[in-house]
């Protein structure tokens, strides 16, 4: 008798330890950790002990005389480079064609309409942590009774601008118009990245992307959004990425056309190895196969082959920034590339690198012509060196996971693929992701209809089933 109550009570005492553990790790899991909010100093020299001014002011796109016939001296006086025979763009830029597009530059492109299409939404800067943010912001044209916007934050990336999602946001502002429903309706915030376009560049070292969300989380505040969605890809990702972990609590939804995972564990390397041969037990679909494999050439040497400019713009950014910045047909040329490539990159079989497929003429220079007119093409590189000198899977950010409701469109000419069976693993809440038909790293400006649909569906679902509680 003895003996069997001793080995019930050793018995309660492990299911005590056992129940204890489980407590531990229930409620212990339900305490997610959130990323530090960035208070940064990013102005010149000390930071005044006067409040700072948070008045938000019009701004609009304007180009004087001067700054026009500097440019054409410029573009008049440009050496060029003969190509090698039959190299397309496999080389870069092929100068045959560039010489083509400054043509147009000089003789056809007219600056002072293209600013007058960018002023015709309205545009603000305010002072954030020492620096001048500019960003667009667009209200609905119409409203149907007892229904509110929804503020939605799109963030752009390099080398882009607040210019890529022109065409989108009266897909979004005004959806009914363009036959896309009036059940959601935004009221689109896009900021210009410090550093890019004409949001004044960070004057001290150490300006990543946690910075950036806690300036654009302040700026969302400051505009009286308390919740609100966001929507990324590029540097979009990972701003947009960081706001989540900041500030859970008032980022509803979180919408990427693109995502890349930094923390590669164990399961991810024996997927790359195996995912071929038994997709299934990696949780791979058909697609997922399709993009990824063989993992040598859709993987390994596709960075190989496009990450270069980043190495240079991770460590030494300001030297090849000093070229680009004094040469307007070498900006061209470096950003041209990156928008044949990374739309497709079957364009670099094409002696003209498939660049008018996709976008206009006019589109290109646009976007050109912001870092031009801003001189901002050394600070917007220097963003790689900000957020990858200390090397990948360092920061705090990349250990944390994302809680916020999550949706993601992949679109087949991206980069590179990341699937869900990775993603969901920083990504704990993906609540759609879906293989786009077509289109690739610059979505916005691309495929504006598609991506703004899978935003719509996205949004739907978030609101009809609640998946946004405030905690």
């Amino acid at each position: 008798e003895f003996c069997s109550s001793l080995a019930g009570i050793m018995l309660l005492e492990v299911f005590l330890v056992l129940g204890t553990l489980l407590i531990y790790f229930l409620f212990s899991k339900k305490k997610e950790e959130t990323l530090p909010f960035k208070d940064g100093w990013w102005g010149r020299g000390q930071k005044p002990v006067t409040k700072e001014d948070s008045s938000v002011r019009p701004f609009k796109v304007e180009t004087t005389e001067e700054e026009l016939s500097d440019l054409f001296r410029r573009l008049d006086q440009a050496r060029f480079t003969e190509p090698l025979e039959s190299s397309c763009f496999h080389y870069g830029t092929n100068s045959v064609h560039l010489r083509k597009v400054v043509s147009y530059w000089k003789n056809q492109f007219n600056w002072k309409k293209q600013a007058e299409v960018l002023n015709k939404y309205p545009q603000f800067k305010t002072k954030i942590q020492g620096i001048d943010i500019h960003f667009v912001h667009v209200k609905p044209p119409r409203l149907p009774e007892g229904q509110a916007a929804k503020p939605l934050l799109m963030v752009h990336g390099w080398p882009g601008s607040f210019y890529e999602f022109y065409k989108i946001i009266p897909l979004l502002t005004d959806p009914a118009s363009h036959g896309l429903g009036d059940e959601h309706i935004f009221e689109v915030i896009c900021p210009s990245i410090p550093g890019y376009g004409f949001s004044e560049a960070p004057h001290k070292k150490d300006f990543n992307s946690v910075s950036a969300a806690s300036v654009f989380y302040e700026l969302m505040l400051r505009l009286g959004f308390n919740e609100f969605y966001t929507q990324g890809g590029d540097w979009g990702w990972l701003i947009c990425t960081n706001l989540a972990q900041i500030a859970p609590n008032h980022v509803k939804g979180l919408h990427l056309n693109m995502v890349l995972v930094s923390k590669l564990g164990l399961t991810h390397l024996l997927s790359i190895l195996l995912g071929w041969y038994f997709p299934g037990l990696f949780g791979f679909q058909d697609e997922d196969v399709r993009r990824m494999f063989p993992f040598l050439k859709k993987g390994l040497y596709r960075i190989l082959s496009e990450s270069g400019y980043a190495h240079i713009q991770a460590t030494k950014p300001d030297t090849v920034g000093c070229g680009l910045n004094d040469s307007p047909v070498g900006l061209a040329a470096y950003i041209l590339e990156k928008f044949s490539s990374w739309t497709d990159m079957e364009f670099q079989n094409l002696e003209d690198g498939g660049l008018e497929k996709k976008f206009s003429l006019d589109d290109l220079l646009t976007n050109i012509m912001i870092y031009w007119v801003s001189g901002c093409i050394v600070p917007s590189m220097r963003f790689y060196k900000e957020n990858l000198q200390k090397g990948i899977g360092t920061q705090k950010h990349e250990k944390l996971t994302v809680q916020v409701p999550t949706g993601i469109a992949s679109f087949p000419n991206e980069i590179l693929h990341t699937p869900q069976a990775w993603a969901k693993k920083k990504y704990t809440n993906i609540v759609s992701f879906h293989f786009m038909p077509r289109g690739g790293h610059f979505a916005a400006f691309e495929e504006p209809e598609l991506l703004a649909k899978d935003i719509l569906q996205f949004v739907d679902k978030v609101e009809k089933e609640q998946l946004w509680k405030k905690k």
